[in-house]
């Protein structure tokens, strides 16, 4: 394989992660060119002192990438970019690749959401775009700084179903030769949508009762209210012949419960801070705008919506 350019924007808890792997195995065997996108103080941090990441995987915590970068617009003729970002900076992110990047750059979003794949695909029109999700525990401790705990974060990704016979065995091989726990798919739709099921319906009940994710295990209430998000994102994956598992309630209440119970979401952490810029529209927008594609019912979400703006608002009139 022939050196490539590789790029990562956004070093928050999944950039930091993943970004530190791809550039550690790099910086042993400069074969590649790795850049950072950072901004503010985070750019400072990482372009002095380089990329921290406390995990018990790595023994050197600290990794130097070739360049860091605080602007997307000084990226040239990339071969594969990373976007790591919040779910409500990716159309400004891809507004701006549109004029870095080249026909033959390849997307890989390392983001969890059952849309992104087709907002992404609304601007960047011809390239080709792998979709995915994550597993990983890790946030950002200070800036320039990424901890990790628990096991290995994992990348699920598959092909590019508009350009499903793309040579992407390449990205394959930087994604292994990184040490990264990955699976490779043809079709990733199962995955991506079956972590939907768990962080869109736990993180729009947390984020309404200002709960954690044992309280959503435990109360009736928001148990329910959870069970009824994960029926409609299930009738819509149906209406999208997206086969998921029979059992994916009970799994994904399972699969909750292994977490310790006071375990926050983000959703409720940023709408109980009030912070306006959050990921609803990641989670409830877009079942909601696919049940309005499919023809689907999505009457629970749009209620639990209207009740989470309604308690920003409140919060927003609060003296400070």
């Amino acid at each position: 394989m022939e050196a490539k350019n590789i790029i990562i924007i956004g070093l928050g808890g999944v950039g930091g992660y993943f970004g530190f792997k791809i550039n550690q195995t790099n910086e042993r065997a400069h074969k590649h060119q790795v850049s950072f996108i950072a901004r503010g103080k985070t750019y400072d941090v990482v372009k002095n002192n380089g990329l921290t990441l406390l995990s018990e995987e790595h023994k050197i915590k600290v990794t130097k990438p070739d360049f860091v970068l605080q602007n997307i617009a000084e990226i040239k003729a990339p071969d594969l970019v990373l976007i790591c970002v919040k779910e409500y900076d990716l159309e400004n992110v891809c507004n701006q690749l549109l004029h870095v990047i080249t026909e033959k750059t390849v997307i890989l979003p390392m983001m969890n959401g059952a849309n992104i794949y087709d907002r992404i695909r609304k601007i960047i029109l011809h390239n080709t775009i792998l979709p995915s999700c994550v597993y990983v525990a890790s946030h950002i401790k200070e800036k320039g700084v990424v901890e990790h705990k628990g096991k290995a974060g994992k990348l699920i990704f598959g092909r590019d179903p508009q350009h499903f016979h793309s040579d992407v065995d390449w990205v394959v091989e930087i994604i292994e030769n990184s040490a990264i726990d990955f699976e490779f798919t043809d079709n990733s739709e199962k995955a991506i949508w079956t972590k939907f099921f768990f962080i869109a319906s736990f993180g729009l009940v947390t984020a309404k009762h200002n709960s954690s994710i044992g309280a959503v295990c435990a109360d009736n209430e928001q148990r329910i209210e959870a069970t009824n998000i994960m029926k409609e994102i299930r009738l819509i994956a149906q209406k999208k012949n997206i086969q998921l598992k029979e059992d994916l309630i009970d799994l994904t209440f399972k699969k909750a419960s292994s977490f310790p119970s006071s375990t926050p979401t983000s959703l409720q952490l940023d709408v109980n801070s009030g912070k306006t810029e959050n990921e609803l529209e990641l989670f409830a927008g877009a079942i909601i705008q696919y049940g309005k594609e499919t023809g689907v019912e999505t009457s629970v979400t749009q209620t639990i919506l209207n009740e989470i703006k309604d308690k920003l608002k409140s919060l927003s009139t609060k003296p400070k």
